[in-house]
């Protein structure tokens, strides 16, 4: 909780710091302020404790992906100076960034539906902006615009749902939903619905098919840090969310809702991993690549709901570690060159090798390919799928996973090709690169470093 507090801290001394003028502070403060928030997660990392009369409750689950959340949010930070960089909007910017990750530690630690829903509309909401930052590029005024119509949609599906559900049970505490529904014998009908509505709701957020059509074109059209952003802390707040609420206050509907769960993940994967073939734009295609990732996910929750939050931590540990380090190469390509299609990678391994090699290893991690992060993720959930006896979601699994496999390797080729103009980094993204690098590598061989949450 006292990580919370020092996260929102740090979003309202942004906002001070217009009013102060002590906006050239703001970045390093903010960076700081993170670390800050890592350590006193540290310091609690024992103790389990309710707040505010139960409504956030900070178990094992809560702090482990809280503390995920941070430690992305720092390399996030890391790769994204140059967009803070300017005296025009920086404190709003960061103060913006800070109420999504403050957002999704609500997510995350929630145990009271309304603290659910107040979590998801400070993220969403500081996105919607966020996303239309380039007032300069149409594209992202574009992209905020069809974010914030599809959001807030999809909200009214979740709070319809959060409505229904009180209506049967009389209760927005977690715990105390899921005493009545196991307890009574006779539940309304509608609350069915409402349980439906929510999974709806939530499926938006996690950008699960057929709910994922905002999701290329915001990615496209939004700026790169903030679309690294999407793909990263809010994926993990978000399916962080989606595993709790549906492990705790819907678990005796688990049986009911696993087809339905089952149809998404299938759709997600063949959809998703079909339509990335066809992509031409890098961060579209890494767009298509984050619903397909989804579908991985929902087949570790839909195969063991209950004990399946070590294998789903592991993944988005893996997942979200390639992605900021495909995304701080993407960003790299996009203001040296002006857009991320593939074509503008040719010749980069002859050009810069430390970025061909830093893009190539986040490819091959998002693929699944040895010995990196993104292999064992992949594996942890084919090994769980199976042990329950879903060979064939898991058959589909595989197949998807081998069509990942090209267009994950479009890249890689059109950078070995030709030769390529260098093109110059700073000091601080060289030892970005590296780092990153190192800890795909480094948890792929060693797999038992994450904890099981």
């Amino acid at each position: 909780m006292n990580a919370l507090f020092v996260i929102c801290g740090i979003g309202v001394f942004s906002l001070l710091a217009e009013v102060f003028n002590w906006k050239k502070w703001v970045t390093l403060i903010s960076f700081i302020g993170i670390c800050v928030a890592i350590g006193v997660l540290l310091l609690d990392w024992r103790s389990v404790s309710y707040y505010y009369h139960g409504m956030l409750f900070f178990d094992r689950f809560a702090m482990a992906f809280t503390g995920l959340i941070l430690v992305i949010s720092v390399f996030w930070y890391w790769m994204s100076v140059d967009f803070f960089k300017g005296v025009a909007h920086r404190t709003d910017k960061s103060a913006l960034v800070f109420f999504v990750i403050a957002g999704a530690i609500m997510m995350v630690s929630f145990n009271n539906m309304a603290v659910l829903f107040l979590g998801i509309e400070i993220l969403s909401i500081s996105l919607y902006v966020l996303a239309g930052s380039d007032k300069e590029n149409l594209f992202s005024t574009e992209a905020s615009f069809k974010y914030f119509l599809m959001g807030s949609f999809a909200t009214g599906f979740l709070l319809f749902g959060i409505t229904l559900v009180y209506g049967a049970t009389g209760s927005f505490n977690i715990v105390s939903i899921a005493d009545v529904i196991s307890s009574s014998k006779d539940l309304p009908r509608f609350v069915y619905i409402g349980v439906l509505l929510i999974m709806v709701g939530l499926a938006f957020k996690i950008s699960a098919v057929p709910f994922h059509l905002w999701a290329p074109d915001v990615y496209q059209g939004a700026p790169t840090p903030i679309t690294a952003l999407m793909s990263t802390v809010v994926k993990i707040g978000a399916f962080a969310a989606f595993v709790k609420i549906f492990s705790v206050s819907f678990i005796r509907f688990s049986f009911s809702l696993l087809l339905f769960e089952q149809g998404l993940m299938v759709l997600t994967l063949v959809i998703a991993n079909v339509t990335a073939v066809f992509q031409s734009n890098l961060k579209r295609m890494l767009a298509y690549s984050s619903v397909a990732q989804v579908g991985y996910l929902l087949l570790a929750f839909s195969s063991d709901n209950a004990h399946s939050s070590g294998t789903i931590f592991y993944y988005l540990t893996a997942y979200a570690l390639a992605s900021i380090l495909a995304f701080t190469v993407v960003q790299i390509i996009e203001n040296a060159k002006g857009s991320a299609n593939i074509s503008h990678f040719q010749g980069l391994l002859k050009g810069s090798p430390l970025m061909a090699i830093a893009m190539t290893i986040a490819m091959l991690s998002l693929a699944g390919i040895p010995p990196l992060a993104g292999f064992f993720g992949k594996y942890l959930v084919f090994t769980l799928s199976v042990s329950k006896g879903f060979v064939g979601l898991t058959a589909v699994a595989v197949i998807t996973s081998l069509i990942g496999v090209y267009y994950y390797f479009k890249p890689i080729v059109v950078m070995c090709q030709s030769e390529g103009q260098p093109i110059s980094i700073s000091n601080s993204q060289k030892a970005l690169l590296i780092i990153l690098i190192f800890l795909n590598l480094l948890i792929g061989i060693f797999p038992d470093l994450i904890r099981i949450v």
